[in-house]
């Protein structure tokens, strides 16, 4: 393969040149996430884009839950050999200034929405713990990824309304992630079908980026069937300035409540016990969610995923009713949930709390795999 203009930077990690991974682990990724909302129930917009050079793939999506609607556009085309190269369709993401300000762009398409925004992280990026999964003998996954709170400036356009995004109340997160996990068609099973069929499988899984004025406390759960924690992190960082270094705040403990007839949470009670200090508790209410199922390409739909090769170039859009219960229920799995975090010490603030819950999970009181909330 050629040299690339990325081969210029003093960076390698390899013998190979930029256009080659370390892996040739064909689920190998590297993806950009943002989020943004007007710290209200107004709207909420999750976008990203992603690289997957062993599937020689990259795409990007923009989905907007406005109304009792969800508006996503999408696009994917072939790498190439310059992952320099931000830029899928309509989409692009600018890096500005490294760990603290980006540009994301989705110009104007025959469908409902584009942006042209600029995000300024409010902290510094803060590195989380490696997550390394085995099913089998063969890695699941095994990722890096630093997330970070900020601000957006900049215009929205949705269902033909247009907003002047301001950073005193326009918010959110990001995060940057890469490594190994499943992207592309999926794969025939082999050998773990006997896993499969005859085992209880259950994931549950929690990302709270929350936004206060002077500070985020970032919380990240994942367990299996019986509640055994796989990953975990609850952390405090105060804004980017403030010299008081970041505060562990030990084991998190979840409380979570569903929607009846779903698996849609309801609220969230989160308990943090840091050493040698009082307990932190922290109220979740959902204002809004995004469902990823609906055409982000988090979940491949058997037309579109993430890394799935679509062509030399493809962009289309997507309108999804989720007003009703019943509207959502076959989109309701990865779902970002847009809450008011409420600390019991006063201070409010905003921000994504990521729900996921297949399969079996005890804990929460789902005892089989179909199991709903009553």
């Amino acid at each position: 393969m050629p040299i690339s203009p990325m081969d210029e930077y003093l960076a390698h990690q390899t013998t190979e040149t930029f256009d080659r991974v370390f892996t040739s682990d064909r689920n190998f990724y590297d993806r950009y996430y943002f989020n943004l909302h007007a710290s209200s129930d107004e709207l909420f917009l999750v976008t990203g884009m992603g690289q997957y050079p062993n599937l020689e793939v990259t795409d990007a999506f923009v989905t907007v839950s406005h109304g009792a609607k969800q508006y996503t556009v999408r696009a994917s085309r072939e790498l190439g050999g310059d992952r320099l190269d931000t830029s899928v369709g309509p989409f692009r993401v600018e890096v500005l200034e490294g760990l603290r300000r980006l540009r994301v762009v989705c110009e104007s398409t025959e469908w409902d929405v584009a942006f042209d925004l600029e995000w300024v992280g409010t902290v510094d990026a803060l590195e989380e713990p490696v997550t390394l999964t085995r099913r089998g003998a063969r890695v699941h996954m095994h990722t890096s990824r630093y997330a970070q709170v900020g601000t957006w400036e900049g215009t929205l356009t949705v269902a033909g309304q247009t907003y002047e995004v301001t950073p005193d109340r326009w918010k959110g997160a990001r995060d940057h992630s890469w490594g190994v996990r499943p992207v592309g068609e999926a794969e025939a099973p082999g050998i773990r079908i006997k896993d499969m069929a005859g085992g209880e499988y259950g994931f549950f899984h929690a990302w709270m980026p929350m936004q206060f004025d002077d500070f985020m406390i970032k919380v990240m759960v994942d367990e299996d069937a019986e509640g055994n924690r796989l990953v975990e992190e609850a952390v405090k960082i105060y804004n980017s300035g403030d010299s008081r270094p970041a505060e562990q705040l030990g084991r998190a403990e979840l409380a979570m409540e569903y929607l009846p007839g779903t698996r849609e949470m309801a609220r969230a009670d989160v308990t943090l016990d840091p050493p040698g200090a009082s307990p932190i508790h922290v109220v979740n209410t959902p204002l809004r969610t995004v469902y990823l199922k609906a055409g982000s390409g988090y979940v491949y739909d058997g037309t579109w995923g993430h890394g799935v090769y679509q062509g030399p170039l493809k962009v289309e859009g997507l309108v999804h009713d989720v007003g009703a219960p019943t509207e959502r229920l076959d989109l309701a799995m990865l779902n970002e949930t847009l809450c008011r975090f409420d600390l019991d010490t006063g201070e409010v603030g905003y921000g994504m709390h990521e729900n996921m819950l297949i399969g079996t999970h005890h804990p929460t009181g789902f005892h089989s795999p179909d199991a709903l909330a009553p």
